[in-house]
């Protein structure tokens, strides 16, 4: 079997162990906290009901009221500010869903707009991390001809270690900003800035939903908006390192394929006609 096809069938194996491992840790973290969880806004249920005298019926239009006015506690989410936000998530793939298109001709427009959108960010973020490659990579050569390194070369290796740090770098410094404006302990602010700058987006911590922060913290709300670009650009230009060492581990085994198969095609015809020699003149003939 070719050692590409040995490739791809071991990370389809690979895959599929790391989502069954995956999942039975998340059942073994989180089931029974749900449970628990479950039970207990089920008692605070009953006993507001008893309280208040609210029927079932009664109980459900309340807490529908509350979900639909949960969007509008971080004021208006739609004005210039707000829907740029919302624009960044749906081409980032981010999609917090802390907001969501409420007429039937913002949904056809989002669709539209996401189509465009994506493809073309995700090459405008190739690009730039590509860019941003490259200028490391001098950065890194020169600063080795300027310690007096007799190699200046700059292996994978290097780059693969820059861009780690530089993405624990930008996560460190974003959960450092986003814990002081959101008031947030530091680990839930690297886990709020892991999430967005890995387009996962669960929507459970989001930036700027405090009353009218998108209206009144000019600042903060620019700080933002440029964080979650730049940081989009640095995680895309480490994942552009990963991923290009493993097309090009790819594309070394199709050549070497393709180079073993084209040799054995040429010296197949040669093989034939030595034993047709073989066969017409035998060595008892001679």
């Amino acid at each position: 079997m070719k050692k590409q096809n040995v490739r791809t069938l071991s990370l389809i194996l690979c895959m599929l162990s790391y989502l069954l491992v995956g999942a039975a840790v998340f059942d073994a973290l989180e089931s029974e906290k749900e449970s628990a969880r479950r039970r207990v806004l089920e008692q605070k249920r009953n006993e507001m009901k008893k309280k208040y005298c609210f029927s079932e019926e009664v109980y459900r239009d309340i807490e529908r009221v509350v979900l639909q006015a949960e969007p509008h506690r971080a004021g208006r989410q739609w004005k210039f500010a707000g829907s740029f936000y919302f624009a960044i998530t749906v081409i980032t793939t981010i999609g917090y869903g802390h907001a969501a298109p409420g007429t039937d001709a913002g949904k056809v427009f989002c669709m539209f707009y996401a189509v465009l959108g994506i493809p073309l960010t995700l090459v405008m973020f190739q690009s730039l991390g590509e860019r941003m490659n490259t200028f490391v990579r001098y950065l890194l050569q020169k600063t080795k001809q300027c310690l007096g390194f007799k190699h200046t070369e700059v292996s994978m290796e290097n780059m693969v270690l820059v861009g780690f740090l530089s993405c624990i770098g930008t996560l460190c410094v974003g959960a450092a900003a986003f814990a002081h404006f959101e008031g947030w302990s530091f680990f839930h602010a690297y886990y709020y800035c892991f999430i967005t700058l890995t387009t996962i987006g669960f929507g459970d911590f989001v930036a700027l939903q405090k009353k009218e922060d998108l209206q009144e913290k000019t600042l903060y709300v620019v700080f933002s908006f440029m964080y979650i670009l730049v940081g989009l650009t640095v995680i895309g230009a480490f994942l552009n390192l990963v991923v290009l060492r493993f097309l090009t581990m790819n594309s070394e085994d199709e050549r070497r394929d393709l180079a073993t198969s084209s040799g054995y095609t040429r010296l197949l015809p040669e093989v034939k006609w030595d034993r047709l020699q073989h066969a017409r003149d035998p060595p008892g003939d001679k």
